[in-house]
């Protein structure tokens, strides 16, 4: 049994059904205490799922975690700079009116939430190396159009299907 501190516990409430029917856990909420029974993988999947909720990230977002293929990354902003003015480096991560975020979702392929001093990232397990770096070289001050040129060309090579990873 796994027990979780949620700051929102009103979004997994309402995920509840979801929680229990795909991922097959008994979920038991008590004021921001979260309550996750099942077999140990189904638990860790939950967790993934609870953790990118409080991040802001929605349900159907979130519930991307079951896959194999996605991953959630969290990278907290005061680990990669000195600067006292966080939110000076959250607008520059989120740009004018969420564009670079945009910008970056559409090219990484990656799903971004900005919350605080984090910075969650969801998505493929080889996008989300250069999503990351992206937005530690964002923080640090890069300029955005070099960011951007510098994810287009690490793009990873689309990998061919052989016929043997299970669907």
């Amino acid at each position: 049994m796994k027990r979780l501190i949620s700051e929102n516990p009103r979004k997994v409430l309402k995920a509840k059904a979801k929680f229990e029917k795909e991922l097959k856990v008994k979920v038991s909420i008590k004021e921001k205490e979260i309550h996750i029974d099942g077999k140990p993988e189904d638990e860790y999947y939950a967790e993934k799922i609870v953790d990118a909720i409080n991040l802001g990230f929605p349900i159907e977002k979130a519930f991307l975690l079951k896959e194999d293929e996605f991953v959630l990354e969290i990278l907290n902003i005061k680990d990669y700079t000195k600067r006292k003015d966080l939110g000076m480096i959250k607008a520059r991560i989120i740009g004018t009116k969420g564009k670079t975020l945009r910008v970056l979702s559409e090219l990484t392929k990656c799903y971004f939430q900005v919350k605080d001093s984090q910075v969650g990232i969801i998505g493929d397990v080889d996008n989300i190396k250069n999503a990351g770096e992206a937005v530690v070289s964002i923080i640090k001050g890069s300029k955005h159009s070099k960011v951007y040129n510098r994810i287009e060309k690490h793009k990873p090579e689309p990998i061919f299907d052989l016929g043997l990873k299970k669907k």
